[in-house]
């Protein structure tokens, strides 16, 4: 069976087309970025972010689909995120999305992008993590925890009230005068400092799987104006990191027990980071999946892995189908089966 899949990320300021088939295989998953934009500003600009997809999808799709060696004519079906994130972002990938399915005569998938972030542990090489696993995305926008009992299977466990951890990263990192964006620097710095030497509150609330990270941005805030003292910004990094990934393990261990799972696959902007890779890797008793870092920012190849299950089943969208800067896993928008 002919079952490429051509998917298209715009979520939120990386635009990023790839070809998938068999919702495993990656034959190209090119991602640009939009770093040199938003830089100066400290933060993502979404005004700006929906400009620059205008200005370059065309030639990240074009891209993706020569580095596959593939034709329109071999392509299945066109996936496209339809949220959440920017709404502008959004617009511009699904519009693209549909005017490619029309052209083509192509099925169109809409994909949610936090189930295309569950999904990319199911591009393993050698197959997915056991099943059932706990599945944390954490990332600058989202910080959720999911029981996954296979494709298109989820159940939510926890998610942030608040700030998401990726968020409290770049607020943080903004407060120390470090640039955008603000996860890799901290990371960086973190690992010549000192992780014990600020006491940074952890928000474990045991009554619950879920998060909260705002009082600890709260904390940060608060140290950097009434500490008198030089502390090295290396230790104050390490510091906060400290209480985030404390807090992160420690919810994991709780939902794997809850849910008497041994199997966990991390995804989302933050599972790049290397403190929380290496310590997600020393749980006791708990197999673990880490993604290769290009699989855990944002990506097209996750919603073409993301998408297979509703191409198997043809559940197709139409040209009604809009996108949705709030979309919780699970929610099915204007699809039709084929």
């Amino acid at each position: 069976m002919n079952d490429a899949i051509l998917a298209i990320d715009t979520s939120c300021d990386d635009t990023s087309a790839a070809v998938v088939r068999g919702g495993n295989q990656i034959l190209s998953n090119i991602v640009s970025g939009q770093t040199l934009v938003h830089e100066r500003f400290g933060g993502i600009v979404p005004e700006l972010a929906s400009r620059r997809h205008i200005e370059i999808i065309e030639s990240v799709v074009d891209e993706a689909m020569r580095a596959a060696s593939i034709a329109f004519a071999s392509v299945s079906a066109i996936a496209v995120c339809k949220g959440p994130g920017l709404i502008g972002s959004l617009i511009v990938g699904t519009a693209f999305a549909k005017a490619l399915a029309y052209v083509h005569k192509l099925p169109y998938i809409g994909v949610n992008h936090l189930e295309g972030h569950i999904c990319s542990a199911f591009l393993k090489e050698d197959g997915p993590p056991t099943l059932p696993f706990i599945s944390l995305v954490v990332s600058g926008g989202h910080t959720s925890l999911y029981r996954v009992d296979g494709r298109a299977q989820y159940r939510e466990l926890g998610r942030s009230r608040d700030d998401a951890a990726g968020e409290a990263y770049d607020k943080v990192a903004k407060m120390l005068g470090l640039g955008f964006p603000g996860g890799p620097i901290i990371d960086r710095l973190a690992k010549a400092g000192n992780p014990r030497a600020v006491s940074f509150p952890r928000a474990y609330m045991p009554q619950t799987l879920d998060f909260s990270f705002s009082g600890l941005k709260t904390s940060v805030r608060s140290f950097l104006t009434q500490n008198t003292k030089q502390i090295p910004i290396e230790d104050i990094c390490a510091s906060f990191q400290a209480a985030v990934i404390d807090v992160l393990i420690k919810k994991i261990e709780w939902s794997a027990a809850k849910e008497n799972i041994t199997s966990v696959a991390l995804s989302g902007g933050v599972a790049a980071n290397d403190a929380l890779r290496q310590r997600i890797t020393q749980l006791k008793g708990i197999e673990t999946y880490v993604p290769p870092k290009s699989l855990c920012t944002d990506n097209a190849a996750m919603i073409g892995a993301a998408a297979y299950e509703q191409f198997l089943k043809g559940e197709f969208a139409d040209m009604r189908l809009n996108p949705k800067a709030y979309l919780p896993v699970g929610k099915i928008a204007e699809t039709k089966r084929s």
